[in-house]
């Protein structure tokens, strides 16, 4: 008698990944981008109204958005990311604001620091992209204090950059077996990552809308800088006109602004979890 097949998924080479991942974002300049978003980081502090004197970890914390915005409100920042260049565009900025800030180099999915260590425990567009999804979460919560809070602001699948991701993909496919990091803008994955860890869980919807000259400025900027289409890109090879047609229509669909220059509102919502 034959066995029965079992259907089973291919096992995932998360450090292979991993690297992969270091190396998109690694590449361009993502502060360039990530600078244009502060105000995320600003609205996510006041939807946890973060106090002053919290002890606060920023995970995958690119140029430092929210780790600005925590330590304008004398918050005792721990700002962490696995890309040393952007941690150091980071301690630029604070040092140019003079406001103490920790930078360390560190894996969201391995976090170096013990159980129950901050207060607050946050990220904006940051931990959505790691690999090992509910391991990211589980380290979040692990680091974070009874009565403590998470603070999270993640694009959502159906936003702008949830369809930019989309059509990236198709000349920069994910690695196979990996979840989108989308599914992090979805009620149901937070859902069932954190409610056993949590007294109370709560989701804002919020837009941000991205502003630039035109189409065209848009494409410059994020294929020099953003490191996902910096890639996708090189990827494209022979392709590169035809992705760049693609984003044009994008963006030129989504396009709000009347008076020539480019405005898209992007779908994205912030979490916040009230730490069990």
């Amino acid at each position: 008698m034959q066995p029965a097949l079992v259907n089973r998924q291919p096992e995932i080479d998360l450090e292979a990944v991993k690297a992969r991942q270091h190396k998109t974002w690694a590449s361009g300049d993502y502060a360039v981008i990530g600078t244009t978003l502060q105000i995320v980081g600003e609205q996510l502090c006041e939807t946890m109204n973060l106090s002053s004197g919290s002890r606060v970890l920023d995970i995958a914390a690119g140029n430092g958005n929210v780790t600005l915005a925590a330590a304008r409100r004398f918050c005792a920042v721990t700002s962490t990311d696995y890309v040393g260049a952007l941690l150091d565009r980071g301690r630029e900025r604070a040092a140019a604001e003079r406001l103490n800030v920790d930078f360390r180099i560190a894996d969201a999915e391995a976090l170096p620091f013990d159980d129950a260590s901050f207060d607050a425990v946050v990220s904006t567009f940051g931990i959505m992209f790691a690999p090992d999804q509910a391991r990211a979460a589980a380290e979040a919560a692990r680091v974070c204090r009874s009565g403590g809070a998470i603070g999270l602001s993640n694009w959502t699948p159906d936003s702008f950059i949830g369809q930019m991701f989309t059509l990236v993909s198709h000349y920069l496919p994910p690695a196979p077996g990996v979840q989108s990091p989308l599914r992090w803008g979805t009620a149901d994955a937070v859902q069932a990552w954190f409610e056993d860890v949590a007294t109370d869980i709560t989701i804002v919807p919020r837009t941000y809308t991205f502003r630039y000259l035109h189409a065209d400025h848009f494409i410059e900027v994020f294929r020099g800088w953003y490191g996902p289409i910096h890639q996708a890109f090189i990827a494209a090879g022979p392709r590169a006109g035809v992705l760049a047609e693609d984003l044009r229509d994008l963006l030129n669909r989504r396009n709000v602004a009347l008076d020539g220059s480019l405005a898209i509102p992007s779908a994205y919502f912030d979490v916040v979890v009230r730490r069990a």
